[in-house]
């Protein structure tokens, strides 16, 4: 069986839309001169990396943030350098598609059918990349984007994951 792989979103989950706790510190970062207010969780990136070494799974980032992620996200919550899905930038609803759709159809062709949890918060991501073509197994964990990456879903991740070599 193929490695599989742990993808993260940034917005909503490492980054929710507000402060959830104290856990979570301000910061700003300028991606292609763009200013945005981030909260992060340093706990985020030992929670992954244990979850990883405890699989045997892929850390990969599955954002919009692409490889900006790389620069700006990684140092503060304590991640290595990761591979992104390439996901270009979201051409609109008026295209047809959601938000959840268009990341489902880019991480489905990137995965190329290999088993996957998807840390997102998009409301249709998990029936998006479960239409596409040539999807494995996957797991998709729904975060509330208000309260963002919390230990219960790292646990169901893990669980998921532990089944798969089973």
């Amino acid at each position: 069986m193929a490695t599989p792989l742990v993808l993260l979103d940034v917005d909503g989950v490492l980054n929710p839309l507000e402060r959830p706790s104290r856990d979570y510190r301000g910061h700003r970062c300028s991606p292609n001169g763009v200013t945005y207010r981030l909260w992060l969780n340093s706990r985020h990136g030992p929670m992954l990396r244990e979850l990883v070494r405890a699989t045997r799974a892929e850390l990969a980032w599955a954002s919009y943030w692409c490889d900006e992620a790389n620069v700006w996200i990684s140092p503060r919550v304590g991640l290595p350098d990761l591979p992104f899905v390439p996901i270009p930038p979201y051409p609109g609803a008026g295209n047809g598609v959601t938000l959840g759709s268009w990341k489902a159809r880019h991480v489905a062709r990137w995965v190329q059918g290999r088993p996957f949890v998807w840390f997102e918060d998009e409301p249709d991501a998990a029936d998006c990349v479960a239409a596409e073509p040539g999807v494995g197994e996957h797991l998709l964990v729904a975060v509330d984007p208000r309260r963002g990456l919390s230990q219960e879903h790292i646990d169901r991740a893990r669980d998921w994951l532990r089944a798969l070599s089973r």
